[in-house]
């Protein structure tokens, strides 16, 4: 009798469009007006942070400075705060995507949980050295609650990409 384990089901690419599309979607929801309370997490890094880990070649530096941009512009922070961050979030998952893909989703967490972190202290980083005040620790309960999204935001970003358990002869794919 065969497993039926979420890692053993072989996944269809990913289509660009919806990598686009939850790109936006993160966007978006970092532009409500609940992304500045505490442990709200920054949807822009979890999002980036699993496309850079699972499509590197597709998802890198030049998709973390776009976005980057345009949360420094939304925002009205520092210029560069969200883009340096963001940027050093691809590039260093990217460098550690074969690494975390290696683990089960749990350990993918722990793996990613230092990552997040460290963009947000990137970007405090950056607000403190313009003289902006210090937020509080509270600052960084939204890297830990993105660590715990971490299972269900793979869950979902994986759905589209899954294959019928049962093949149907009529179905090409």
């Amino acid at each position: 009798m065969q497993a039926n384990h979420s890692s053993s089901r072989i996944l269809l690419p990913v289509r660009p469009w919806f990598i686009f599309f939850t790109m936006i979607a993160a966007l978006v929801l970092n532009f409500l007006p609940t992304s500045h309370w505490p442990g709200v997490p920054d949807w822009v890094a979890l999002v980036l942070c699993f496309w850079s880990v699972r499509e590197f070649r597709r998802v890198g530096m030049g998709w973390a400075f776009v976005l980057g941009l345009l949360m420094d512009v939304a925002d009205g922070s520092v210029l560069g705060q969200h883009c340096f961050a963001y940027v050093l979030l691809a590039y260093l998952t990217a460098s550690l995507s074969r690494r975390i893909l290696w683990f089960p989703l749990l350990q993918q967490a722990l793996q990613v949980l230092p990552l997040l972190l460290l963009c947000q202290a990137v970007q405090l980083a950056m607000r403190l050295l313009v003289g902006g005040d210090f937020p509080g620790w509270s600052y960084f309960i939204g890297p830990l609650i993105a660590t715990l999204l971490w299972i269900p935001a793979t869950f979902i970003l994986l759905l589209p990409q899954y294959r019928p358990l049962e093949q149907d002869p009529n179905r090409p794919i």
